[in-house]
C-alpha cells in the first residue's frame, strides 16, 4: 500500500482562482492533474496555473 500525504492544489478554472485538497503519493503535476480530473470531470481541461504544496 502506497503512503499518501495531504496536499493543497491551487489552480485557475476558467480564469477563477480555486483550491482543493487531495491525498496523493507525491506533489507531482501529474498526480495533481489526476486528482483534479476526479473532482471536476470534463471541466478539468479548462484548468491552468496548477501549484501543489503540502497542506498544513
Amino acid at each position: 500500500m502506497t503512503q499518501t500525504t495531504k496536499y493543497v492544489i491551487k489552480y485557475k478554472l476558467d480564469g477563477q482562482r480555486r483550491w482543493d485538497f487531495a491525498q496523493m503519493p507525491d506533489a507531482s503535476l501529474e498526480q495533481a492533474q489526476q486528482a483534479l480530473r476526479k473532482i471536476h470531470g470534463e471541466d478539468a481541461e479548462k484548468i491552468s496555473d496548477i501549484q501543489v504544496s503540502k497542506a498544513l
